[in-house]
């Protein structure tokens, strides 16, 4: 049985068209259990988004976790080597805690992991599958932020912040907070001439040709100048589906995580980032991996109310058999309906909280 797309939620279809998408790249679809052995996450939890995760004994007495996380788990198994990428896709769902009701929600997540020896190509080519990603779940109207951990380290570094200046000033440029800048530099002896670069970087925000050159202009060391020349490249490389592209440096909120290039996918109408990813060697290392990694999460949760597509209604016809109707008679206005490719459900009066776009009687 073949089930019609427009039947499926967002997230549903944004499975399907995300899966054939990666597919046409040489991804190959990994699955994976629902639950890890603890000590996997234990020995990562300064990657993971929270400290608390939901344990079980199995019943051979080994504490187990439900994951709160994927790239864990691929990268844990990743074999690429030989100078080859080990390109994978996935569509899972993770358990984590939630602030805001202090309990563990389900999160139902779709994207991509490619890890070996990373190049540019390889970088852009996520980065475009990003955008096309946003565009395969949302449409045309979306928007890609990129950032590159190096920009920012590398105009610290040749400010000679300390550590303790350094955690500082990356928690108030991930806020734009100017005022907090000039007085952390000032705290810590930082020159006024770096103080008004840190600024521009928390605060300038546009598309690659407006962004680009005039942080060119202020690169103030190998390592800064080499991350901005890094994003120029991948801007080139994805060619029209540049114009999604909007530079924002102030995303370092994940410094500890990502080493260079990062991603965050936003669709109009939704409050927050629908996609998140980026580069993350440092956690490859940390694992006892050789070469690079970079990949992107669409969390597909959010989608459910994403509303472009969504007609807001849970039927298309609801038809009201009165009084007098027969079985017949409503049975075969309902087919007649469904036969136009409409979804039709038949009641005797309007069930609460339904939402149909049109209501018929049959008499």
């Amino acid at each position: 049985m073949i089930i019609p797309e427009r039947s499926l939620k967002n997230g549903e279809r944004a499975v399907f068209r995300l899966r054939e998408l990666y597919g046409q790249y040489g991804y190959t679809y990994y699955k994976m259990s629902k639950f890890e052995e603890y000590d996997l996450y234990v020995r990562s939890k300064s990657f993971l988004p929270s400290e608390y995760i939901p344990t079980f004994t199995d019943t051979d007495g080994k504490l187990m976790a439900l994951k709160p996380d994927v790239t864990l788990s691929i990268v844990k198994n990743a074999q690429a080597g030989g100078g080859a990428l080990e390109k994978v896709y996935y569509n899972e769902n993770v358990y984590r805690a939630d602030s805001g009701s202090h309990g563990y929600r389900e999160i139902m997540q779709a994207g991509l992991e490619c890890i070996g020896q990373i190049d540019l190509h390889a970088m852009a080519e996520v980065a475009l599958l990003a955008v096309k990603s946003l565009e395969a779940v949302g449409g045309g109207d979306c928007l890609l932020n990129l950032s590159h951990l190096g920009v920012v380290t590398g105009l610290l570094e040749a400010a000679g912040a300390s550590e303790p200046a350094c955690a500082a000033l990356l928690t108030a440029i991930g806020e734009k907070n100017a005022p907090a800048i000039a007085a952390i530099c000032g705290q810590w002896g930082i020159e006024e001439e770096y103080q008004e670069r840190l600024c521009r970087i928390a605060l300038l925000r546009g598309g690659p040709e407006e962004v680009l050159p005039p942080l060119r202009a202020i690169a103030a060391n190998e390592t800064m100048a080499a991350g901005l020349q890094e994003l120029t490249d991948i801007c080139g490389l994805l060619g029209p589906l540049a114009r999604h592209v909007c530079i924002d440096l102030s995303m370092v909120d994940d410094a500890r995580y990502y080493s260079g290039l990062i991603l965050r996918g936003f669709l109009p109408g939704l409050p927050r980032a629908v996609l998140s990813g980026g580069r993350y060697d440092n956690l490859l290392r940390q694992m006892g991996k050789d070469g690079g990694a970079v990949g992107f999460a669409v969390y597909l949760n959010l989608l459910e109310r994403y509303s472009a597509e969504e007609t807001g209604c849970d039927v298309d016809v609801l038809l009201l058999r009165g009084p007098s109707a027969s079985p017949r008679r409503a049975m075969a206005e309902a087919e007649a309906l469904r036969a136009q490719g409409l979804s039709v459900r038949v009641e005797r009066a309007v069930p609460k909280g339904l939402k149909a776009r049109e209501i018929r009687e049959v008499v």
